[in-house]
């Protein structure tokens, strides 16, 4: 009875909140300040990098100054000059439109890597959780096995010691003490080191975060709403603009030229003995520069990119062959921890029944104290097994939920 308080006294240390994943559940608390700011990192990397993309097509203004000084002939001579130019695009055949757009798309896909990276280390941290509230509970049911191998213990010691049973039994429970005993500091030990690893990703105690519990999904919601897949989607969109633009590369560009031009010469001797002069000139120029590339490795460029657009294609469909596979498995060891969790459920009836007899027998002489304490740990650590056998569903949905995004 004292194991069962202190069973009762854990759980409620660590309440499970019955919430989905899918839900708008705030995920970055499970994770640390410092990993939280290397994914907004990202995110704002992936947002520069599209901008410049974006903006790439605008050519820069260019603006350069010279000043030099020179005596060829005694005379100190002075020359400064400056201009501006730009040669800027302003018709690429498509190729202006496809980079905005490849841009846009590089930064979607940018964002969903981020996504599964960060999704990836918050499913590590709840899978930590629940494996700690597992050993908490196998903890408790390991002390009620090393209190039933007591019991038996002291039964084949008073039995020794009245003539009914050899040393050899009594040996061979006082191993099996040893051994349970053992059995409870090796999870003691697991449980420290799953509290360590957690401590690695998380500034929060595992006491003070809520372990969510998830939902059966079914294949649809699960592919439809599965942020490898969107991540694949938004590959074969960004290659498919990334394809266009290559070929637009290939063909007639028109570009706007103009410029500004300013000179000015100071003392200026063109040969020996020459008086010296001094001039000042400035002028503009614009129009326009129509280009046609003519390359040798045009056909190559382009087929590769539309290989690489085809095969992300293929990519894509494998990707669902993978994550329908992962389904069908995990849905598969569901099934297998419900019938471990039915089984504990059939022992459970037949446990209480036993004990309810027993209990009657004991009032009426006929059995001992130790028998009903046997049968009553019997009948909690069942009850033990089927959480534990929830939270192995939990932990296999959360494969589940680590790519399921709604």
């Amino acid at each position: 009875m004292k194991v069962l308080h202190l069973l009762i006294a854990l759980s409620l240390l660590y309440s499970i909140s019955l919430f989905a994943l899918e839900q708008d559940v705030k995920l970055d608390k499970y994770i640390s300040d410092n990993k939280k700011e290397q994914f907004n990192a990202d995110y704002k990397k992936n947002e520069a990098q599209s901008s410049k993309l974006r903006d790439s097509w605008i050519a820069p203004i260019n603006i350069d100054y010279g000043y030099s000084r020179s005596n060829p002939f005694e005379n100190k001579q002075k020359q400064r000059d400056a201009g501006i130019s730009m040669n800027q695009p302003i018709f690429q055949s498509g190729g202006i439109y496809y980079g905005i757009k490849y841009a846009q798309a590089s930064k979607v896909y940018g964002d969903y890597s981020v996504d599964v990276l960060k999704r990836k280390l918050v499913k590590d941290a709840i899978s930590l959780l629940m494996q700690i509230k597992q050993m908490e509970y196998k903890e408790t049911k390991q002390k009620l096995q090393i209190e039933n191998s007591e019991i038996s213990l002291a039964q084949k010691k008073e039995q020794y010691l009245n003539g009914q049973l050899d040393s050899g039994f009594l040996n061979n429970a006082i191993i099996e003490r040893n051994i349970v005993i053992q059995s409870l500091y090796d999870i003691q030990t697991n449980k420290q080191r799953l509290l360590s690893q957690f401590k690695a990703i998380s500034d929060v105690s595992p006491k003070e975060l809520e372990i969510p519990y998830l939902n059966i999904l079914n294949k649809n919601q699960f592919l439809n709403n599965n942020i490898i897949l969107n991540m694949s989607e938004s590959e074969i969109q960004r290659n498919g603009y990334n394809k266009d633009m290559t070929v637009a590369k290939y063909l007639p560009r028109v570009n706007l030229v103009a410029g500004y031009n300013w000179q000015k010469s100071e003392n200026q001797t063109f040969f020996a003995g020459s008086s010296t002069v001094s001039q000042e000139t400035n002028y503009y120029n614009y129009g326009f520069r129509a280009t046609l590339p003519l390359d040798i490795n045009t056909f190559r460029d382009i087929e590769i990119s539309k290989i690489e657009y085809l095969k992300s294609k293929l990519v894509i469909e494998d990707k669902r062959r993978e994550l329908t596979a992962i389904f069908e498995q995990v849905m598969q060891n569901i099934q297998n921890y419900d019938n471990k969790k039915n089984l504990s459920s059939e022992n459970l009836d037949i446990y209480n029944e036993l004990l309810s007899e027993t209990k009657d027998l004991y009032t009426a002489g006929y059995k001992t104290e130790y028998d009903v304490n046997l049968l009553q740990n019997s009948v909690d650590i069942e009850n033990i097994n089927m959480k534990i056998f929830e939270i192995d569903k939990q932990l296999e949905l959360l494969t589940l939920y680590e790519t399921y995004k709604k």
